[in-house]
């Protein structure tokens, strides 16, 4: 996931919770936001 810049990471699981795409891949995503130490508000619910 390197190649992905922070910004398209916090980009990507945004939409993958929207899209309510796999559990698993969006833990993986939250994984690396985690891993970078990015200051990422999780409770984005965009209902």
């Amino acid at each position: 996931m390197r190649i992905l810049t922070d910004e398209n990471l916090i980009e990507a699981y945004k939409t993958a919770v929207e899209l309510k795409l796999d559990p698993h891949f969006i833990e993986l995503l939250m994984q690396e936001i985690k891993r970078r130490k990015l200051d990422f508000n999780i409770n984005c619910n965009s209902a």
